[in-house]
C-alpha cells in the first residue's frame, strides 16, 4: 500500500489541507517531513497541540480534533508542480472526502488550490466567505520552509486566529 496524506476521522474541529505531499513526505511516509517545514511547529505554539508532534506522531492529531488531508494526492517535488487542471480535477473526490468525513473548518494551506477549484484568484487570508462542502473554509498561509514571505511569528499569529472562538476551530 502506498503513502496516503490523509489523517483523518469524523467530526474533526479543522482538517489541514495541503496542495499536495511533497516528494520528502511520500518518502518518508508522513506529512511536513522536511526539517525545514514549520507545520509541526506552528500548530504547537498556535496552541493546537499541547506539546510539538514530530512527523512519525501525525496521528496524535486525531486526539486534538485536527486532521490532514491535501486536495491532489499526487506527491512533487515542489507544489508549484501541480497545475490548476490538476487542481480542478481532483476536485470531485476531495469535497466528497470532505462531506464523508464532515470536519467544521477545512483549512487550506496556501491560496492556490482553494483559488483554483473555485476558480477565483482573488481570494483573501482567512475565513472565506463561502464554505467547501459543508465545511467552513479558511486560507492559511503554506507552512513551508520555501515560502519565506511569512515570518515563523506571522504564521503563528495567522495559525492563531482561526482557533479564536469566532474562528470556528479549536477546543475551547
Amino acid at each position: 500500500m502506498g503513502y496516503t496524506p490523509d489523517i483523518l476521522d469524523t467530526g474533526l474541529d479543522v482538517v489541514f489541507c495541503g496542495i499536495n505531499p511533497a516528494s520528502t513526505a511520500a518518502a518518508a511516509g508522513h506529512n511536513f517531513s522536511s526539517p525545514s517545514n514549520r507545520f509541526w511547529t506552528v500548530l504547537h505554539r498556535a496552541g493546537y497541540t499541547d506539546v510539538r508532534l514530530r512527523p512519525d506522531q501525525e496521528q496524535l492529531l486525531l486526539t486534538y480534533g485536527c486532521g490532514i488531508t491535501a486536495v491532489v494526492t499526487r506527491p512533487t517535488p515542489r507544489a508549484s508542480d501541480v497545475t490548476a487542471a490538476e487542481f480542478r480535477d481532483s476536485a470531485p473526490v476531495f469535497e466528497a472526502k470532505v462531506r464523508h468525513y464532515a470536519p467544521r473548518v477545512v483549512a487550506f494551506l496556501g491560496k492556490r488550490a482553494l483559488a483554483a477549484m473555485l476558480s477565483r484568484p482573488d481570494l483573501e487570508w482567512g475565513r472565506q466567505p463561502r464554505g467547501i462542502a459543508g465545511a467552513q473554509a479558511w486560507v492559511l498561509p503554506n507552512p513551508s520552509g520555501l515560502n519565506r514571505n511569512f515570518t515563523l511569528d506571522a504564521l503563528v499569529a495567522a495559525y492563531a486566529e482561526l482557533r479564536r472562538p469566532d474562528g470556528d476551530a479549536g477546543r475551547q
